[in-house]
């Protein structure tokens, strides 16, 4: 294949014909859910199973209409399900398409990222520092250090130069090092494929949440086997029902109990969740996440790239006490042209760098046709720029045998350092770099050196500090606000998050953006080196009061995430580096850049930002707040409609009245319960003040006693009201028939109110179908539709065993329903009091 290969990669079309080909580059893993596995598992849910046993008890006790009613419903049951199902399953499959690793390749010329899985084989790889390897490819240019622990359990990276023996294994990274490469294998050909290792995103995480639920479920299922137990032997042995109706009462017990809705509510807003922040250009790679968002108390934000553009120019030039503007359209003088050619010959050919992109852009544009532009150098030796120096040097050799150009570009300050100049000319050159800085510039310094080797065999010096060096000057670089960041940042504080701006920049120019941005009334600047002779717990201190992190060393953000977390904080860390992603692994939430960050720390973090824009984290944590407020009025709603059914089922079997609540008048609430659990509360707007509350403590749960306490006086109250309503119509000799029908239309409108009731907060409840959210006037529409057909179809009247409608139920329902009202109305007055004269 290697014949076919061209420095301009392959054509589009060419691309195609091979995806066509040979696949898509995925390896083998779980197969998508298919409707009918679905089915298999709605089939093995207890409510499902009961509604059978029901169905088959009542043909037992020859109530046919009874019956088929209720393995009819098995179907609407599964219909209902399946629904839900898919739904969710579509919203994990987007993600899965979003998170799926991308690749830079270049096609017709031009390089372009595309998703990993299209990778065809021929394709010209380009590879970066960071980079996962997306297939099985050869090295064809440059040099690469590749981790490849994967296959080999060799921690130590392994060096790969550009020969015939320098291949690439899809799944392992590039920890150094740039180059291209061309793709042999895809997919399950790969090696990593044979070994059978799929490396996909799985979204089967278990939340704090679900784990809570599943406690509570379990614990509710114990209780109502006891009382289903108790009720079954009280009815066969003390009513002196039969075994067959004994075991139907105790069934619709059993499914007035469980709370099925419970898991619904988790599984379906987490996932529709998580796909409505992937709409705002934020991938969650984990639920999980999407639970933790809204726990945020401070956000650790790289400044470039997240709160700027990241499209760096050359603004300014400074050499000795001279300044070129790049806006000025002059001509560049002479005495710059030195500094601009040693500042491109200190950067690579083929930068990755947004700085070292515009060094040859500005170059390019202004030294174009002169002696000063070197595009076909190589070097001889780098030195990489390293904690120790701020700098980084490139030997270049010269036309002379044995003698070396050095160009060196870094931090002002280093690469001062490594001149040696006089005091007065450092002076001299950070007065500069201040001024520079406090306009909100980047500065590099650059000089140049050379040096003589006495022999071909002599090796290189171990450090730049073995050089001699001359400061040729200043070199300062702008890179714009994001436009949204102002307003975005204001929310964050408004919401009681705490913002730190990370930066490598100097302190002059990192608080010249802080002040410009609003981060603070009193920007506090802290330094690395500073950061590295703190203690941890004077650096605890310390941060209370710091809003901005300059000269910062990637790795030493590991060590702030850990010493805010110990001060009790829940921290969000941007990245996109190799060495930021131990910082975004330990943080608890480690959000990646999805634009310019590398796989390594994609993989990494929790959630991704597609666009890399800081209003985008702002976005999504609002949208975290909204789903778990959702899910707590969910929970509650879910829990204050199961207790009056509860007590309406169990009640009447123990004080030997007339049954209220059969399995077929559950199996209709639950058409009502289930779309207003999965449906309605999900689609709820956030609150009005959703970003100017502090952020919820971690242990807050939608199971807490005062959530759940609130919903069970609720659904308590409701219960008193249709009890003593059947007592009373039992006093003025109303029939069994008559009395269900009324207590069964109230209920159900009852059911209504408690979704008005359990709403955002900082609505009325007189706010009845509202147009920002839909699914309010589709519920009212479905309590209309249930009502009319069961109170005016003879045959549905018939299998609910009510009585025909009349004046006398219609007085009854309704003075039950306006106490209902009126009982919720109270309980909504004094749970929002405090909320609503915050708007008033």
């Amino acid at each position: 294949m290697s014949g076919e290969i061209k420095n301009i990669g392959l054509s589009a079309a060419e691309a195609k014909a091979r995806l066509q080909q040979y696949g898509s580059n995925l390896l083998s893993h779980n197969q998508k859910k298919t409707v009918f596995s679905m089915a298999l598992d709605v089939i093995s849910e207890p409510m499902f199973l009961m509604l059978l046993v029901a169905g088959g008890i009542y043909l037992a006790l020859g109530d046919m209409s009874e019956a088929i009613f209720l393995l009819l419903f098995v179907f609407v049951v599964i219909a209902i399900t399946l629904v839900q199902q898919h739904k969710t399953q579509r919203a994990l499959e987007s993600l899965r398409d979003l998170s799926t690793p991308r690749a830079l390749v270049i096609r017709d010329n031009k390089e372009i990222r595309i998703s990993a899985q299209d990778v065809v084989p021929g394709d010209l790889l380009v590879l970066h520092e960071g980079d996962r390897v997306p297939a099985d490819a050869k090295l064809v240019q440059g040099q690469l250090w590749v981790d490849e622990s994967l296959l080999t359990g060799e921690s130590v990276p392994t060096i790969k130069l550009a020969d015939k023996t320098a291949s690439l294994f899809a799944s392992t990274v590039v920890t150094k090092g740039c180059g291209q490469a061309i793709v042999e294998r895809t997919g399950n050909s790969t090696e990593v494929g044979n070994i059978g290792k799929a490396l996909c995103v799985t979204y089967d995480t278990i939340s704090r949440l679900q784990q809570s639920s599943r406690s509570i479920i379990k614990n509710l299922i114990i209780i109502a086997f006891v009382m289903v137990f108790i009720l079954v032997l009280l009815n066969w042995l003390w009513n002196q029902h039969s075994l067959l109706q004994s075991i139907l009462s105790g069934i619709t017990l059993a499914m007035a109990i469980l709370p099925e809705e419970i898991t619904v509510i988790l599984t379906v807003f987490l996932a529709l969740g998580a796909w409505r922040i992937a709409k705002k250009n934020v991938l969650t790679r984990n639920i999980t996440a999407v639970e933790a968002l809204g726990t945020i108390t401070v956000l650790a934000v790289d400044k470039t790239g997240t709160l700027t553009q990241n499209s760096m120019q050359v603004a300014e030039l400074s050499v000795n006490n001279s300044l070129f503007t790049s806006t000025s359209n002059e001509e560049l003088e002479e005495q710059f042209h030195s500094l601009v050619e040693f500042a491109m010959l200190a950067t690579p050919a083929d930068p990755f760098d947004p700085m070292e992109k515009a060094i040859h852009s500005f170059g390019h544009k202004h030294l174009s046709g002169t002696e000063h532009i070197h595009d076909e150098s190589i070097p001889e030796h780098e030195y990489e720029l390293s904690a120790e120096i701020l700098a980084m040097t490139r030997v270049i050799s010269s036309e002379e045998p044995f003698v070396y150009l050095l160009a060196t570009k870094g931090a002002p300050e280093a690469v001062a350092d490594l001149c040696h100049l006089l005091p007065d000319e450092l002076d001299n050159i950070q007065a500069r770099v201040e001024i520079m800085a406090k306009r909100g510039l980047r500065v590099l310094g650059v000089a140049r050196g050379e040096w003589k080797k006495q022999n071909k065999e002599e090796s290189w010096p171990k450090s730049q500090h073995d050089f001699d060096f001359t400061f040729l000057g200043l070199v300062g670089f702008i890179d714009p606000i994001r436009q949204e960041v102002p307003t975005a940042l204001k929310e964050c504080l408004d919401a009681g998050i705490k913002v730190l701006m990370l930066t490598g920049d100097h302190p002059a120019t990192a608080r010249a953006i802080a002040e410009e941005i609003g981060l603070s009334k009193d920007v506090q600047v802290i330094l690395g080196d500073e950061i590295a002779t703190l203690s941890d717990a004077v650096l605890k201190e310390r941060l209370k009061t710091i809003t901005v992190c300059a000269r910062m060393k990637p790795e030493q953000k590991l060590r702030l995430v850990k010493i805010l977390q110990d001060d009790g904080e829940i921290v969000a860390m941007t990245g996109d580096g190799v060495n930021d992603a131990p910082a975004l692994k330990a943080s608890n939430i480690g959000i990646a850049m999805g634009q310019r960050g590398t796989d390594v720390a994609r993989e990494a973090s929790s959630i991704v930002l597609l666009n890399d824009s800081f209003a985008s984290i702002t976005g999504a944590i609002a949208q975290g707040r909204r789903i778990y407020d959702n899910i707590t009025k969910a929970t509650r709603f879910a829990f204050a409609v199961h207790l009056p059914i509860i007590i309406l089922t169990l009640l009447p079997a123990l004080l030997q009245w007339p049954i209220l609540l059969m399995p077929a008048h559950i199996v209709l609430l639950q058409l009502l319960i289930d779309p207003a659990c999965s449906l309605v509360f999900e689609s709820e707007p956030p609150a009005a003040n959703i970003m100017k509350r502090p952020p919820r403590g971690v242990a807050t749960s939608p199971f807490a006693l005062s959530n759940i306490g609130f919903a069970l006086i609720q659904g308590g109250g409701i219960a008193f009201i249709l009890i003593v309503g059947d007592l009373l119509l039992q006093y003025f000799h109303y029939t069994d028939t008559e009395i269900r029908i009324s207590v069964f239309i109230t209920f159900v409108l009852t059911i209504f109110l408690l979704i008005l009731a359990n709403r955002n907060q900082t609505y009325s409840i007189k706010a009845v179908p509202n147009e920002k959210n839909p699914w309010i006037i589709y519920m009212l529409g479905g309590v209309g539709f249930i009502l009319v057909s069961v109170v005016f179809i003879p045959l549905l009247r018939n299998i609910m065993k009510f009585s025909q409608f009349s004046s006398s139920t219609f007085l009854a329902s309704l003075i039950m329903l306006l106490a209902s009202g009126v009982w919720l109305a109270f309980l909504y007055f004094i749970d929002t009091r405090e909320k609503r004269n915050n708007y008033s």
